[in-house]
């Protein structure tokens, strides 16, 4: 966002300014389960709920971008999203989309066959 002058300043002071939040308006995912989008509880008392062991959840960074005033006319109505769904184990995560294609090169060449 920075390199393509969306947003100025540092890494460190768009974080603290928010200004990145323009074009990621969510959390980094959420609970999946026989709804997909399973409603759920991230906060306990006030505290964010600790992950357990078989809860699945998708983690799904994103980038859109809406036409504005404050954003050059090449980049309106762009969005970009790679989501990836994961199982919590007890040692490291197990991802469940493994297959699902994810560098630029991945993309274009599953765009290319249909």
């Amino acid at each position: 966002m920075i390199d393509f002058e969306l947003c100025a300043g540092s890494v460190d002071a768009v974080i603290e300014s928010g200004d990145y939040k323009r074009f990621y308006m969510h959390k980094t995912g959420h609970w999946l389960g026989m709804d997909v989008h399973d409603a759920g509880e991230y906060k306990r008392g006030g505290d964010w709920r600790v992950l357990q062991t078989d809860m699945v959840l998708t983690v799904e960074p994103g980038f859109y971008v809406r036409p504005s005033d404050q954003v050059p006319e090449r980049f309106w109505n762009i969005g970009i999203r790679i989501e990836d769904d994961v199982r919590v184990t007890d040692g490291a995560c197990e991802v469940l989309t493994q297959a699902a294609p994810k560098t630029v090169q991945e993309i274009e060449a599953c765009m290319k066959k249909s």
